[in-house]
């Protein structure tokens, strides 16, 4: 029928949860249509018509999307609630009425370039593996990197059970008095603290992570916990 929209992609598109999340709640049974619990992930619904609400929190259908750059910090973890009672990175983004979710995923520890949105389908796109979106980052390291690391880690490391793809690296600058080392890896995989793990396996600790670019997104007007909206352009690139 007219209006009709996938239920996992409702919630999505208004920012409540990513598409994948979205369908692990509906299976879970947290998310009620009309006073009643659905759990089948081919239901449609007509926003105009339906009462939707996750975790007994109302559903509104948001037209506007929004598109923000932030500039993380470290300490901030990147997630919209946190059970620990942490800084998490929604709190940075003042002034926007609507509920934004992070684009992919930043560790606590590590700060830089991280989108957020309402936009679900945007999420998706971004963060789907098949795209290949190259993220940029700066590394110090401790000790002194050999150009034998750097071409292991450009040729793939093996992390637990998977081979890395091959990675971009720059060595940036050798500190020999103060034993360390800032290299540029780019890659385009996203899998959990991935870079930190690259870094071990070939010996080195990461002492600083920063994220410096996302696709041809930089963040060099920005400062620490700075943020801004993404222009339709670059929105259009992503």
């Amino acid at each position: 029928m007219e209006n009709e929209i996938r239920l996992q992609k409702y919630l999505a598109n208004n920012g409540i949860l990513s598409r994948r999340k979205a369908e692990e709640a509906i299976l879970e049974g947290k998310v009620v249509v009309d006073g009643k619990i659905v759990t089948e992930l081919g239901t449609k619904i007509n926003p105009n018509i339906n009462k939707v609400e996750y975790e007994g929190m109302l559903v509104k259908n948001e037209e506007e999307k929004v598109y923000v750059l932030l500039n993380k910090p470290i300490g901030y973890v990147t997630t919209v609630k946190d059970q620990f009672n942490r800084d998490i990175v929604t709190d940075l983004i003042k002034g926007v009425k609507v509920k934004l979710l992070p684009v992919g995923r930043l560790d606590m520890y590590t700060s830089g370039a991280l989108i957020l949105t309402n936009d679900g389908d945007f999420i998706y796109r971004v963060t789907h593996p098949k795209h290949e979106i190259e993220k940029t980052y700066n590394v110090t390291l401790r000790g002194i990197i050999e150009n034998t690391q750097v071409e292991e880690l450009e040729k793939g490391v093996k992390i637990e059970d998977y081979i890395t793809k091959p990675a971009k690296v720059k060595i940036l600058k050798i500190d020999n008095e103060k034993n360390i080392s800032r290299i540029q890896i780019t890659i385009h995989e996203g899998k959990n603290r991935q870079v930190r793990k690259m870094c071990e396996a070939i010996g080195k600790k990461v002492l600083a992570l920063h994220r410096a670019k996302i696709g041809s997104l930089d963040i060099k007007d920005l400062k620490i916990g700075e943020w801004r909206y993404l222009s339709k352009k670059e929105i259009e690139k992503l």
